[in-house]
């Protein structure tokens, strides 16, 4: 079987480094390059700069960096007719509109979260919301280690987002308060997202549907950064073969 060439943009970086480790160790990928912001060689891998060049021969480009490389990535993902994984999170809106249109030339598949655990929380969280009363405060829990600069988390969003389509709002409608490292009262009739960053925690989300009364609380743990890597490997694997659009996970898990 013909081996699926992938190209690892931001090789330096904590997802970085782990992609290049199980590209490397999985029989139906090639490691074809890995970019970063200048070309050195570190322990027998080649870093280049994103260029045509560097990307000219891959199959499939595996992006977790920032929203300013993702945008570069992306218009030479586009020149050279690659599809892309895109990992990264942060995005504004008008680079989310970027994104989505040029979905309509080349494949792209994006998510906040790459961990089924993740998406099937998300489904749940979409379904939970459409059946629970109005009566019921909405919270959403994300912590991750003290490094990760944007908040709410791609994750915590999504989870946000699953929760306002449930009540067939938007989340920029039903979005509340944001507490980053503090306690708070959140608004009422709002999704309020309560925010940790602090140590090294990989990721730990929870959706909170509650009253005086009771409370219903949805948890996920994530316990390393592998699942992570693994979930954007399996999704590069599936993407290969896709014609132009927008993807998410949800389409690689066959989740609807």
């Amino acid at each position: 079987m013909k081996k699926i060439n992938i190209t690892i943009s931001g090789g330096l970086g904590r997802m970085g480094s782990l992609l290049i480790q199980k590209t490397i160790q999985d029989k139906q990928l090639k490691l074809e390059s890995v970019t970063e912001q200048k070309s050195l060689t570190k322990n027998g891998i080649k870093y280049d700069k994103n260029s045509i060049y560097s990307l000219k021969n891959t199959n499939v480009i595996i992006d977790f960096t920032k929203p300013n490389c993702t945008l570069e990535i992306l218009k030479l993902a586009i020149k050279l007719k690659k599809k892309l994984i895109i990992g990264t999170t942060g995005f504004n809106k008008k680079q989310q509109e970027e994104i989505n249109r040029s979905s309509k030339k080349i494949a792209i598949l994006q998510s906040g979260n790459m961990s089924l655990g993740i998406n099937l929380m998300q489904y749940l969280s979409r379904i939970l919301s459409e059946k629970i009363l109005k009566e019921f405060q909405i919270e959403i829990h994300d912590a991750h280690h003290k490094m990760k600069i944007d908040y709410p988390s791609g994750t915590a969003l999504m989870l946000g987002q699953a929760v306002a389509k449930g009540k067939r709002k938007s989340l920029e409608k039903l979005k509340g308060s944001v507490f980053l490292n503090r306690k708070g009262n959140g608004k009422k009739g709002k999704i309020n997202f309560f925010i940790k960053r602090e140590g090294t925690i990989p990721g730990t989300h929870s959706v909170i549907f509650q009253t005086a009364k009771e409370t219903i609380e949805l948890k996920h743990v994530a316990k390393s950064r592998d699942l992570f890597a693994d979930g954007a490997l399996s999704a590069a694997k599936w993407l290969a073969h896709k014609k132009p659009g927008l993807y998410s996970m949800h389409d690689v898990l066959k989740i609807r």
